[in-house]
């Protein structure tokens, strides 16, 4: 099943040059497929699996276990985000020095779009959450699942009486 990603909201992405000067300020060497991680994240803003990261790079630019290492050095670093949907499948997000910072996601369970949702609503839960229980720093993940026009489309098609003969989706 070919996985589709939407967002609603578009940002301008960071230049790359600021991306390269931050492994540069961490001692970190600003190898080719580094680069081109980088590059390609902040050009497609939006979560990816290594396997996405890697069918998208050009031939012969960056094996999978070369993506698997940098994905867990920028983790570290703090430059990219890992989510996990549900579905056991880590995927990666860039973390930039601009606007986008924080926003939540909402996930089609059928055929994986995401679509970023920049409102957060949770901050004022999220205060009187700490207050209520002496917490402080307090932080929160909240990401919303369900199915999306496309898969309710599809759905309803399947389901038609005179669909005969089984559809490639399953009904």
């Amino acid at each position: 099943m070919k996985k589709r990603h939407s967002h609603l909201l578009v940002h301008a992405p960071e230049p790359l040059a600021n991306l390269t000067s931050r492994l540069r300020q961490s001692a970190r060497r600003v190898t080719g497929p580094r680069q081109a991680i980088l590059d390609l994240l902040r050009q497609q803003r939006r979560p990816m699996t290594n396997k996405e990261i890697h069918a998208a790079m050009a031939e012969g630019d960056c094996d999978l276990v070369t993506i698997y290492r940098s994905m867990h050095l920028l983790e570290e670093m703090g430059m990219v985000k890992r989510f996990d949907f549900g579905d056991g499948t880590a995927r990666f997000e860039l973390v930039t020095g601009d606007s986008h910072g924080h926003h939540h996601h909402l996930v089609c369970t059928s055929c994986s779009e995401i679509v970023e949702i920049d409102d957060c609503f949770a901050a004022e839960l999220e205060l009187r959450v700490a207050a209520a229980h002496g917490f402080k720093r307090v932080t929160h993940k909240l990401e919303f699942f369900g199915v999306c026009p496309g898969c309710q489309q599809k759905s309803l098609a399947c389901k038609r009486p005179d669909r005969a003969r089984r559809m490639p989706c399953g009904c």
